[in-house]
């Protein structure tokens, strides 16, 4: 249950956000700019630290969470009944790129989150969006191809975003081209694999590895794991 310490709470993420987001494009996610939202927002620097204890590497983060959820929200919204599931993963990458009002701070972003002591928390991010992705589209699997599906979106995302970053386009068409390019080849390699799985004269072969995928889980309960290797009861 929220309290009116949680509303204040996140109105003050929320202005410390916006009022980094208006020196992002020439301080990029630095603590330049983490000092400046402090100063326009007219918060304490101590309470803005409680909030975001590494200052603007959680605002970065923060700005890419915003992103995410204005993505499931159109997602919500839009009637996807009709598209191939292909095109559904298409159209959300597509709708999470257009919720972005600064390519400037996603390119400040990127940058920051590939430094080595960051990279752990960026590849948190795209798979927390590549999950969000496919939770909401309705992915049931609860065995290793709830991994390999992220996986592969994964790889399709990271590569969309930095293709969008230097495209000039009109309305960004190159870089929707270039995503379906993308996951039609994730599709190729997903129909290789079933005509692999489906020949007899590799079925022996397949038998260990398959049992060994078998026991592979999703996560259940904690959110910090990587996932469990557990035997099917």
């Amino acid at each position: 249950m929220k309290t009116e310490h949680d509303d204040a709470q996140n109105a003050t993420k929320v202005a410390l956000l916006d009022a980094a987001l208006m020196h992002v494009p020439f301080d990029g996610w630095t603590e330049v700019t983490f000092q400046a939202a402090c100063q326009d927002c007219g918060v304490d620097q101590v309470l803005a630290q409680a909030i975001f204890p590494r200052g603007a590497v959680d605002l970065a983060l923060a700005y890419h969470a915003r992103g995410d959820a204005l993505m499931l929200q159109r997602l919500a919204t839009e009637d996807l009944t009709g598209l191939r599931f292909r095109d559904k993963i298409s159209a959300a990458v597509r709708f999470r790129l257009e919720v972005v009002d600064d390519k400037e701070a996603v390119r400040r972003g990127t940058t920051l989150l590939t430094l080595p002591q960051y990279a752990g928390d960026g590849a948190r991010a795209i798979w927390g969006t590549v999950d969000a992705i496919w939770t909401a589209l309705g992915d049931g699997s609860d065995d290793i191809n709830w991994y390999t599906k992220r996986a592969s979106l994964s790889a399709v995302y990271t590569a969309t975003v930095l293709y969008w970053l230097g495209d000039d386009s009109l309305e960004h068409q190159a870089t929707w081209d270039f995503l379906d390019r993308r996951i039609d080849n994730v599709m190729q390699f997903e129909k290789l694999k079933a005509q692999v799985q489906a020949n007899p004269l590799l079925k022996p072969f397949l038998a260990g590895p398959n049992w060994l995928a078998d026991q592979i889980k999703r996560p259940v309960g904690r959110d910090d794991l990587p996932g469990s290797l557990t035997p099917r009861r």
